[in-house]
Order: C-alpha cells, then sequence, then structure tokens
C-alpha cells in the first residue's frame, strides 16, 4: 500500500493505493465506505481483497474527513461527496501503474449511493458495484426515523448549526453517550473493528439537511453503467434497494446473501469474500 495526495478539483485530497505483486498495469477500482468512515476502515478491507484478485484499488479521505484537510469538517452531504468521488475518478486515471482506461467504482453503505450517482453518465467509468448499500429517498427516512416530525426536528437541528457562528459537531458512535449519532452500534464502537485511530468518529449536525433530503433512488432510472448489488435481507435498509432495482434496467443486478447484517458485510472474513467474488465476476465482464 502506498499513501498519496491527489490533486483534485476538489482540493488535495488523501489516498492509500493498492497494487496487486506481477500485475503490470491493472484495472483499478475506488472504494468507499459507510458514513462518517475514513479510508482506513473497511473501504480498506475490501481494496485488499481486491488486490488478491489482481486488481489495483484505492481508497481516499473525502473533504474534511480523515487526513483531507478543508475549512468544513465532519459533514455528510451526499452531494459533496458524489463530487468528491468524481473528482477522484479524473485524477485517477492518470496514475501511474494502473490501467486508466479500466476504471470501476465500489460503494459501501451510505456511500453506495454517492457511488451510484458519481458513476452514472461518467466516460471514465465503466462499471461499479455497491456493498451493503443504504439507499433511501424521503418516503423511507420518513420510516427510517420515526415520523416525518422527527425528521423535521433534525433538519431545524442542522439549519440552526448551519447559522451557528462554529460548528456543531456530535460524536458520531458511542456506547455511552446516548446523544451520539449511532448509540451502541456495532462495529463502530468496536476496536479490532472501526473504532481505530484514524476514525474521526465526529459528525457535523449541519449534515441534515444534506442527508435527511437526499434521494439515492431517484437516479436508477438514468443509471447506464453495469452495477452489481450484494444485499441481504438482514442488513439495515433492504428496501432501499428493492425500490432502486424495481426503477433501474437490466443493466443492475443484485446477489443477495443470507442472514449478513450490515456490519457484517464490512470486514467479517467470509462475508467479504463471498461479496467480492461476485464482484469481481461481474468487473471481469465488464473491464
Amino acid at each position: 500500500m502506498k499513501s498519496i495526495q491527489l490533486n483534485t478539483t476538489v482540493g488535495t485530497l488523501a489516498a492509500n493505493l493498492y497494487l496487486p505483486e506481477h500485475v503490470e498495469k491493472p484495472p483499478v477500482v475506488i472504494v468507499t465506505g459507510a458514513w462518517t468512515t475514513v479510508k482506513e476502515q473497511m473501504p480498506a478491507i475490501y481494496a485488499k481483497a481486491l488486490v488478491e484478485k489482481g486488481y489495483a484499488a484505492l481508497t481516499f479521505d473525502f473533504r474534511g474527513w480523515g487526513q483531507s484537510d478543508d475549512e468544513i469538517k465532519y459533514l455528510e452531504d451526499p452531494q459533496r461527496k458524489t463530487e468528491d468521488i468524481k473528482a477522484v475518478f479524473e485524477v485517477v486515471s492518470e496514475l501511474d501503474g494502473v490501467d486508466g482506461t479500466r476504471m470501476a467504482g465500489l460503494g459501501i453503505c451510505a456511500s453506495a449511493g454517492y457511488m451510484l450517482d458519481a458513476v452514472s453518465g461518467n466516460l471514465k467509468v465503466k462499471t461499479a458495484a455497491v456493498v451493503a448499500p443504504w439507499l433511501h429517498n424521503k418516503a423511507l427516512v420518513n420510516v427510517i426515523y420515526g415520523s416525518e416530525e422527527t425528521v423535521n426536528s433534525l433538519l431545524e437541528a442542522g439549519k440552526k448549526a448551519e447559522q451557528a457562528d462554529a460548528p456543531v459537531y456530535i460524536e458520531a458512535a458511542s456506547n455511552i453517550n446516548e446523544n451520539a449519532l449511532m448509540y451502541q452500534a456495532p462495529y463502530y464502537n468496536e476496536s479490532d473493528r472501526g473504532l481505530i485511530p484514524e476514525y474521526d468518529n465526529r459528525f457535523n449536525i449541519a449534515s441534515w439537511k444534506g442527508w435527511l433530503n437526499y434521494d439515492a433512488i431517484n437516479g436508477a432510472e438514468k443509471q447506464d453503467k453495469p452495477v452489481m448489488i450484494e444485499a441481504s435481507e438482514a442488513m439495515a435498509l433492504p428496501q432501499g434497494t428493492k425500490d432502486y432495482l424495481s426503477s433501474a434496467g437490466d443493466n443492475v443486478k443484485a446477489v443477495w446473501l443470507d442472514d449478513v447484517t450490515q456490519f457484517d458485510f464490512y470486514d467479517v472474513p467470509k462475508h467479504v469474500a463471498v461479496s467480492v467474488s461476485a464482484i469481481v465476476e461481474s468487473f471481469s465482464t465488464h473491464l
């Protein structure tokens, strides 16, 4: 693994480039992770698995997260993060050691929607895959957060944070802080899994506007790339995948695994191996 700096149209982004041994000019996959996460978490797990299959893989920190410094920090803004992914595709195609004419995207959890939006209509990208996708729209948001009233209260909190003199941050994950974004959530609170030193573990309250108003399903009809979805009825939001599939064309396919939870998709070796095998089978057809 090589740590690099990507000079992109959205700024300088910290990245890790993984290259397979004894493979000249391999295809390259951009890998992105769940909300609030950094490149050393689940993106690194999948990047390493892809390298073992002969692919190059690149993970990066979005603006204001991890090692990618920015005035705006810890903002979970789907549009902003989608722009980051597009900017990374632009420069990765020119990196030495990879075949920039054979690029793919892999998004995990929340960034699945961002990745699907970033590759749609993108002439530089051949194909994409998503794992345990969190794909929501306004209707699903109201169900997920309990009611339209609750959603409106979060939007109001986000609006106040936007107008505040200083940024308003909370813990992203905690076992003891009930006001954390994710309270007693697996993976994020486990030091041998997601709770690593590189993890910012912060969430900008101003994120609520972009996050809650995001429609990750709306782009399904326009999706022009071959897409492989790795899903399970036991993951956090299977309905979002079903809705995306119902609107997408035959170019979007899904593999449904039995009893794999959201967090186990992130790093449990046997589930990662099954997911990567299906992804590679799809990628090999289109790259």
